[in-house]
Order: C-alpha cells, then structure tokens, then sequence
C-alpha cells in the first residue's frame, strides 16, 4: 500500500511539473511574441532587454524572470516566428493540381510575406549573421535553415512530382538558392526599391522548371 501511494504521489509530482513546464513556456511564447515588433524593427544590435519592454505591455523584470538574457529571448522570438513560417506553403502543396497552380500559390505566398514580413525576415538574417560571431546563436540557427531548406524542398518536389519527374538538385543547394534570391530581394526591399517583389518572382518562375 506504502508503494502504491509513493507511486501515485511521484506520478502527481511529475504532472505538475510538466505542467509548470508548459506554463512557463507558454510565457516565454507571450513574451517573445510581444518583443518581435521590437527586435523587428530595431534589429539584435541595437536593443536591448529595457527597450523591449518599455515596447511591450511587460516589464523589464519580467523578461528577465523568463530569459536569461537579450540572446535567450532573440533565439525564442525567431524560433517561434520561423515555426510559423515553415508551414507557409504547404497548403499550397496539398492543393496544387498543376504546375501552374502550384506556381501560382507559391509566388502570391511569396510576395505576401516579402512585403508583409520584411522585419521578421530582417531580424532572421540578423540572428544568422550574428552566429557567425555569437555561438549561443548557432545551433538554433543550423536548425531553422534546416527546417527552412525543407520547406523549400517540399515545394521543389511536388513541382518535380507534377511534371513526372525528380528534382535535379540537392536540398541544400535549392535551399541555398533561394534563400540568395529571396534575401537579395528583401534588402531592395527595405531600401524601396519597388521592383524588387516583382523581379523575385520573374526569378523564381524562371527557375521553377529548371530543378
């Protein structure tokens, strides 16, 4: 009887545990939602903890309750924001029947997040330079530009599996060339160059049959 109230006592201990896990990551999703206009929009260099919150409806205490600094909040924002992203075009796979609508969907999603997200997409480029230099950085970097190159090679094989055949190129290099073109195309953007949207998607409708 003894073993059995020990066991159910540890099970109760464990369950609210998690659940105070999932609690305080629930929070830090909040906070980091709160700080992506921020971090957006004055970039990873130039904000700080204190800015964030003079921003937000938080305060400065609090962030530093759920982040141990600038750099755990910065890899949350981005994480969370990029697990949104990632998803972006798969209904557009799911429901394309040609290769034209599958290039249709694809290039009116892609120009809608080029013009509508250009600061998240900023701060993301950001947090990858910095990874160069900051190590806290990398390995959440390496694992967003794999989750991103995996949702290019998705778009990439349903085209190939639409025209019957396979993709010629790597993942990689896929990921890799369109990540140039689309970054390319954010920096003209971000200077108001107004065809820097329309040229992207000439670009990327020339290049779709050709992988």
């Amino acid at each position: 009887m003894a073993r059995r109230a020990t066991g159910t006592a540890q099970r109760v201990a464990a369950a609210a545990e998690v659940l105070r896990d999932e609690k305080f990551n629930a929070r830090r999703i909040e906070l980091a939602e709160a700080a992506l206009e921020t971090l957006g929009e004055l970039g990873f260099a130039r904000t700080s903890l204190r800015e964030i919150a003079q921003n937000s409806a938080f305060t400065h205490g609090v962030f530093h309750y759920y982040f141990s600094d600038k750099l755990d909040l910065i890899c949350c924002c981005v994480r969370h924001y990029k697990a949104k992203c990632v998803t972006r075009y798969d209904e557009v796979i799911a429901s394309a029947r040609s290769r034209d609508e599958l290039t249709e969907g694809f290039l009116a999603k892609l120009a809608a997040t080029l013009e509508t997200e250009a600061r998240m997409h900023r701060l993301w480029y950001d947090m990858r330079s910095q990874a160069m230099f900051e190590p806290a950085f990398r390995k959440d970097v390496l694992e967003i530009d794999k989750s991103l190159e995996a949702m290019i090679w998705r778009v990439a094989s349903r085209y190939a599996e639409l025209s019957g055949r396979q993709p010629m190129s790597s993942p990689a290099a896929l990921y890799a060339l369109f990540d140039g073109l689309f970054q390319n195309a954010l920096l003209r953007h971000l200077a108001n160059d107004a065809s820097a949207a329309p040229e992207l998607l000439a670009e990327v409708r020339r290049l779709l049959p050709t992988i």
